[in-house]
């Protein structure tokens, strides 16, 4: 859950009120949806992320598995 919370704070910075202003967010919802970034508004970022709402949460759980894979290979002494 970690992983999860630190990649939404780092993906929001500077923006963490208003996260649809976060040039980050719309270049990757521009990315993946096709939308132009420039254009989006709030509402389209909401309507985004209640949409995609499954893979987003699938995208956070993956990325708690990918931090917990991290810190046991580490603990491992391989880097």
């Amino acid at each position: 859950m970690l992983a999860s919370l630190r990649f939404i704070w780092n993906a929001t910075s500077g923006h963490r009120l208003r996260p649809w202003r976060s040039e980050f967010l719309k270049w990757r919802i521009e990315t993946y949806s096709g939308k132009k970034a420039d254009e989006l508004k709030p509402r389209d970022v909401f309507g985004f992320v209640w949409q995609e709402k499954g893979n987003l949460l699938h995208f956070l759980r993956w990325t708690d598995r990918m931090e917990s894979w991290k810190k046991a290979s580490h603990g491992q002494g391989t880097e």
